[in-house]
């Protein structure tokens, strides 16, 4: 049994077409697959796309509950702005507190 790297340790054995056309074809199929790939390192790369996306999702999503259910959204809201408002005021209650010592 013959092997093309001349049985030499290191060096790799070659396989693959041996037509010129089949390995011009393969080149390009390789050539298409690596571009295919630069592009999605790309897009996981760009952050700031990447974080646009999830800001338009997080809006369709809220948008999609908004239009089902209104008046839970509008109260979830409203709570929302009271648990602000009680922070607020707690930690202004707090900070008097503490220049009154």
């Amino acid at each position: 049994m013959s092997s093309s790297n001349g049985g030499r340790p290191g060096v790799p054995e070659v396989t693959g077409p041996s037509d010129p056309d089949a390995i011009r074809a393969d080149i390009v199929a390789t050539r298409e697959q690596l571009g295919r790939t630069i592009d999605e390192l790309g897009h996981r790369l760009d952050v700031p796309a990447r974080a646009k996306e999830r800001v338009e999702r997080a809006r369709e999503t809220v948008l999609d509950v908004y239009l089902k259910n209104p008046a839970a959204v509008v109260g979830g809201g409203l709570a929302l702005v009271a648990i602000m408002v009680g922070v607020v005021i707690m930690r202004e209650s707090r900070a008097s507190t503490r220049r009154k010592r």
